[in-house]
Order: C-alpha cells, then sequence, then structure tokens
C-alpha cells in the first residue's frame, strides 16, 4: 500500500502542467516508491518546430548523471583487478600534468582531485563551448593546467575533467569505446535499450528531442559543441531512466556494494564529512537522506533521487535550462512526505565576499525569501541540519548569519567569514596592463580605470573579452562582456590582485595565475 497522500498525483502534476499550456518545451517525471511507478507524466513538447509531443520513449540528454556510470564501470573494472581506485592517474594517462600533489582514480571520481574543470579551461582560453572541439582539445586543455584547485582531498569542486580522464582509462583498459563498454556491461544487461553515448549534439538519433534555451524573443535551440565522453554525454527516456533507478533499489547490474560505496560521502582531510561520494551524491533533506545526481548541459537539465530510507525515488529530465529540475524534485519530495516549508533565514541582501579569498556570492530576495545567487539564483534549504544551504546538487556550502553584517560559512567542513562588498567600489589602483600565463600561452590585455575596465584575452585556441567591474580595493568581477553589475546580474568569474599580477577564479578554476608584463 502506498504511503503517499491520496492527492498526491493531482499535487505532482500541478507542478508541470503549465508546460503543456505554454506549448514550448518541457519535460518528463516519474516518482517511484521502493522501485515500484506510482505517478508519472510526459509534459510539452519534444520538437517544437513539428509540435511532438513529450513521451515516455523520447530520447533526451541527461548531462551529468553520466557520471555515475562511469564510476559504475571503473568499480567493475576494479573488482576484476583491472585497476584499483588508489593508482595515480599518470599511471594510464601520461598526458596529465604531474603537479603540487598526488592526484589518484579515487579523488577523480569524488571530485576532490583539485584539477581544474577543462570545460572552464577552454571557455577561459577563448574557446566556447559551443564552438566545435574534439577530445584531444579537451586532452590538451588539461596538459596544460599549471597548478591545482586545492591539496587533493581537502575539498570538493565540480570537476568534469575527472570524469573525462575516467571514461579515457576505462576505454583503454578495455581497448573499445565508452559507449560499447557502457552497452555490454550496463544498459544490455538492464534492457535499457534507448540508453547510449551521444557524444555530440546535432546527431542524428530517432525519437531525439531538441533541447532550448530562452531568450527574450522566444526559444532557441542550444547545442555544445564539445565531444562528450563519461563526464556527461549520455542520453536516455524517461522509461529507461526508471529501470535504472529500479536497479539501484534491488541491483541487477553492479553490486550492493558497489553502490554503497558511491553513496558514501568523502572524508576531508580535515576529518569532515562532505556530500559527493563516488558519482552519487548524498544530503540531508527534511531529515531524510537522499541520494542522487543531477545533469545540466545544452538546453537541458535532468534530476535522479532516491530518498533512501524511505523508499521514495524522483526521476525528471527536461529538454530546457529554465527548468530547476533538482528544486522540482525536492518540491516532489515536500507533497509525498507532506512537509512544509521552514522559516526562512534572515540574511541582508547584497554581495559577500570570502574574507580571506576571492569567492563571492550574492543574496538577493525570490518572492520575499532570501535566496542565493552566484552565477544563477537558488533558493535555500533553510531546515539544513548546519543552517542554509543553496538549493543546488552539487554544493559543500552552508551559511548562518555572523557578527555585525557578516555571514558565517562551513565550505567543505572549513569555517569562513563573508564580509558585505560595497555596492560603488574602487580598487586601489586600475588594473590597465599586459599580463601572461607562460605555461597555458595566454596573454591578457587590461584596459580602463579603477571603477570599470575592459579584460582581452588571447590564446592558441581562441578569444575572449569581459567587462570587469571592481569590487574591492583587490577584487575585479568579471561579466559579460557589455554588462554593467546590478543586483541579480551573473557574473563569469573574478580577479584577485597579486604583487606581480592577478588570479583569475571561478566555481571550478582557482589562482589561475598571470604575471604582469
Amino acid at each position: 500500500m502506498t504511503r503517499a497522500r491520496p492527492d498526491f498525483g493531482q499535487k505532482a502534476a500541478g507542478l508541470f502542467t503549465h508546460l503543456d499550456a505554454a506549448a514550448g518545451p518541457g519535460a518528463v517525471v516519474a516518482v517511484l516508491e521502493h522501485g515500484k511507478e506510482i505517478f508519472s507524466g510526459t509534459y510539452g513538447l519534444a520538437n517544437i518546430n513539428n509540435a511532438v509531443p513529450m513521451a515516455r520513449d523520447t530520447i533526451l540528454r541527461i548531462g551529468s548523471q553520466t557520471k555515475q556510470f562511469t564510476v559504475l564501470l571503473t568499480l567493475m573494472l576494479e573488482a576484476e583487478g583491472k585497476l584499483s581506485l588508489s593508482d595515480r592517474v599518470q599511471k594510464y594517462l601520461p598526458y596529465v600534468p604531474t603537479l603540487e600533489h598526488e592526484v589518484t582514480l579515487l579523488h577523480l571520481a569524488q571530485n576532490t582531485s583539485g584539477y581544474r574543470d577543462h570545460l572552464e579551461g577552454m571557455i577561459f582560453s577563448g574557446l566556447s563551448i559551443y564552438a566545435p572541439s574534439t577530445r584531444q582539445t579537451g586532452r590538451d586543455v588539461i596538459a596544460r593546467q599549471d597548478a591545482l584547485n586545492f591539496a587533493p582531498g581537502s575539498a570538493m569542486t565540480y570537476c568534469n575533467a575527472g570524469f573525462f580522464m575516467l571514461s579515457e582509462i576505462i576505454e583503454q583498459i578495455e581497448g573499445k569505446s565508452f559507449n560499447d563498454v557502457l552497452t555490454e556491461r550496463i544498459t544490455g544487461p538492464l534492457g535499457m535499450k534507448d540508453t547510449s553515448l551521444m557524444r555530440c549534439d546535432g546527431a542524428v538519433i530517432d525519437r531525439l528531442a531538441a533541447h532550448y534555451t530562452r531568450r527574450a524573443d522566444g526559444w532557441y535551440n542550444l547545442g555544445w559543441g564539445l565531444d562528450l565522453g563519461g563526464e556527461g554525454g549520455m542520453v536516455s527516456t524517461l522509461a529507461d531512466m526508471i529501470i535504472w533507478q529500479q536497479n539501484l533499489w534491488s541491483p541487477k547490474v553492479g553490486t550492493p556494494e558497489m553502490y554503497d560505496r558511491m553513496s558514501t560521502p568523502c572524508t576531508y582531510t580535515n576529518g569532515v564529512q562532505g556530500y559527493y561520494g563516488l558519482g552519487l551524491v548524498t544530503d540531508t533533506y527534511r531529515g531524510r537522506r537522499a541520494v542522487g545526481h543531477g545533469g545540466t548541459v545544452a538546453g537541458g537539465k535532468s534530476e535522479s533521487t532516491r530518498f533512501i530510507d524511505d523508499g521514495l525515488g524522483v526521476v525528471i529530465i527536461a529538454n530546457n535550462d529554465q527548468m530547476a529540475t533538482f528544486s522540482v524534485g525536492r518540491r516532489l519530495a515536500d507533497i509525498y512526505f507532506g512537509d512544509k516549508p521552514p522559516a526562512p533565514i534572515a540574511f541582508n541582501p547584497g554581495r559577500y565576499r570570502h574574507q580571506d579569498g576571492s569567492d563571492i556570492f550574492e543574496i538577493v530576495t525570490a518572492d520575499g525569501v532570501p535566496a542565493f545567487h552566484s552565477g544563477s539564483v537558488s533558493p535555500f534549504d533553510f531546515a539544513h541540519p548546519t543552517g542554509a544551504k543553496p538549493e543546488r546538487a552539487i554544493t559543500d556550502l552552508v551559511l548562518k548569519p555572523g557578527a555585525g553584517d557578516t555571514i558565517d560559512g562551513l565550505f567543505c567542513g572549513t569555517a569562513r567569514s563573508y564580509v558585505p562588498l560595497a555596492k560603488d567600489a574602487s580598487a586601489s589602483k586600475p588594473l590597465a596592463g599586459r599580463y601572461v600565463n607562460e605555461t597555458q600561452s595566454l596573454k591578457v590585455e587590461i584596459t580602463g580605470d579603477s571603477q570599470t575596465a575592459k579584460f582581452h584575452l588571447r590564446s592558441g585556441i581562441g578569444a575572449l573579452t569581459t567587462s570587469l567591474v571592481a569590487a574591492d580595493a583587490d577584487l575585479w568581477i568579471m561579466l559579460p562582456e557589455g554588462s554593467e553589475l546590478s543586483p541579480g546580474q551573473a557574473w563569469i568569474g573574478t580577479l584577485l590582485v597579486t604583487e606581480d599580477g592577478f588570479t583569475q577564479n571561478t566555481d571550478r578554476m582557482k589562482n589561475l595565475s598571470f604575471t604582469a608584463l
């Protein structure tokens, strides 16, 4: 007998029915109870041009949900003695540089390697991820890395490069393509007939949905130029992802021990347990353990979560980048369990800076409640055990009001203080000049004064121009070219002034050093 409330289906459908009315892209969703489907729906259009409705067998990109499959394949190879998670990365991939610390396959699978994300590396070398590129481009960007974000195991920063490398190792050991290994070991035995690795957007597959982004004048098709692998290249259907989640509840492929390892959060070198395990995230939501992973791709988002002590499972795949699938999954859980929103924690709106570093975030107000903004706006989970946690699939930051106007934070278990930034800041001096990072062949010219400037980068693979606005005496915010800094305005990174130049920092790329010429 289901424990879902009698009106669960009606209320769950209410989260999606607006998609049908909008005549735009949509989503597919299923809710499972101990592996049995108790609710499902298909909403909106798989293809707007031809008015093709979404269906259970519509093929959609699932993005970074691919990572759990990559890790499972890695664990299968380890069980057969073909590799060990304690192996150094360079044992298999000599092109990966040996930097300040040894990095193992375990670090790659936990997002604790400290390697910079190679997609960020491409973007900030001037090569748009929407422009055509190859796997060799990814290798070249990884090979040029000159420093780690942090000592391996000391923190967690989402890193697609780690799973890029794992998928390369799988192919090397098996002597087959990632898709062939995936089919032979996982999707074939499970009967997931429509699940595969689709390397490039633009591929032709029967029943493949178009993927969309929203612009001022309507919906547009969106696709990356990347050649994707085990970091995020898989496509699937609602029907197949239900099969996959049922396998997680009652394994036919893989073992319970493997899935226990995948869902066990890492422990940092400071002794604090994190949230990311091995290709799966484990967190506490309303006092319940939630295990899963999401995905974001060009024009699409997805989420698969299991409340493993309560038997509830949620699967959502959207063919647009406007749906916050992680938050929608939480709202489905709220309806199922009958949970009410907790009282919000009061934070003063504005931008805040890590007192000892370059990380910034903004507190904005959404529907009268404080929300977290760092590139995009996310609501807070105000009932998280350790404070207000941004409602995002991958984050290890929890906030509480601090003394005075400050905000206290825990980042990967380490205490931080965040201080408010002035609205009309000025740098101590203009950053105008020429700069270089020799190892990565990056050249930068900055023009402007102590409040606003232009950032012009050139490299061997592209060019990038952004706007700069002073955020503090030694800190600049990078904005999309032509943008102005205003409440809720997205930024793309920061520049921290150093004695001989500056370091460039983003969520997934830290301390990229430039020296003045």
